[in-house]
């Protein structure tokens, strides 16, 4: 089944909202077991940076990153072990960022999923290092035999990983983000969202395809959906630091106004914002193609984002 964008727009309203919750929810609980599992027990004289470790990943959230990993991989017959171990990887990944964009030199953020910061739970040292031991046990995780038996198959997931989270995806994404002016306009605000949150949800989709041996016409399908989810994502991320609070959000909101930041809030308006969301959503839709009628939970997703309120 090919699904246009008048296809799109009708699952806009016909999602089943109760069903894509479940499924998220059975995928963190699937992954959560996998971390609790893979990660260090704290022990030795390093403990301290363990604890850390754990005290940032067991901070929860939807573990959306993985569970785009886990629909893709099943997408194409991917066992739901390795699917978990890169599943594991990338929100170790996701994790560390998180924990280094918290820093002082960053956001200085006190609060996050609803609990302090981990520079403020430990200290700042042990937080950066724990950041960074993240990062450095997300490519462990990928490199393990356990993964795959394919070398280059391992290896491909390391290189796409290491693309997608370094100078010219989420890091650079992020130095774009910490020098931005009010210059910026549409075109560089979703060039620098890209980066910073994108390619990380483009590995997560693109992961199952190639865990899968998939054709690189699926690749790129998946790639696309996840291009556009992206956009999709950090609108709604944006529209939420406008109108919610920080009881909802378990996050400090109104901080990009503060920082006079422009988001395509700002620069749209929140009508428009939602308006170029729903845009958005139809065309991740779109670009899954044949696959939107086998994953119906990949396809609602975009959708679902809308509506989130946290």
């Amino acid at each position: 089944m090919t699904v246009n964008s008048q296809g799109a727009a009708r699952m806009a309203h016909a999602y089943d909202a109760e069903g894509l919750k479940a499924a998220i929810a059975e995928s963190a609980k699937l992954v959560d077991g996998a971390l609790d599992r893979m990660l260090p027990r704290p022990h030795g004289r390093q403990a301290r940076v363990q604890e850390a470790m754990r005290y940032a990943i067991e901070a929860g959230g939807k573990r959306l990153r993985p569970f785009l990993v886990l629909q893709s991989a099943r997408l194409f017959g991917v066992p739901d072990a390795r699917a978990l171990r890169v599943g594991a990887a990338i929100e170790c990944l996701h994790t560390y960022s998180l924990v280094h964009d918290d820093l002082p030199c960053m956001d200085d953020d006190d609060l996050r999923r609803g609990r302090p910061t981990t520079h403020i739970a430990f200290d700042e040292m042990t937080a950066v290092l724990a950041g960074d031991a993240l990062l450095t046990i997300a490519f462990e995780f990928l490199a393990g035999a356990d993964t795959h038996p394919d070398g280059a198959v391992r290896s491909a997931l390391v290189l796409r990983l290491a693309e997608a989270s370094g100078h010219v995806g989420m890091i650079g994404g992020q130095v774009i983000d910490m020098l931005a002016d009010a210059s910026f306009g549409v075109a560089e605000v979703i060039e620098l969202q890209r980066k910073k949150t994108g390619q990380l949800f483009e590995f997560s989709c693109e992961a199952g395809p190639m865990l899968g041996g998939a054709a690189a016409e699926d690749r790129k399908r998946l790639r696309g959906f996840a291009e556009e989810m992206g956009v999709v994502f950090q609108i709604t991320d944006d529209l939420l630091d406008v109108t919610s609070t920080a009881e909802k959000t378990g996050k400090a909101v109104g901080k990009d106004k503060e920082a006079g930041k422009q988001t395509l809030v700002t620069l749209l308006g929140i009508e428009g914002a939602r308006d170029e969301a729903r845009r958005r959503a139809e065309a991740a839709i779109a670009a899954l193609g044949p696959h939107a009628g086998r994953a119906p939970h990949l396809a609602a997703l975009p959708f679902f984002l809308l509506d989130r309120e946290a």
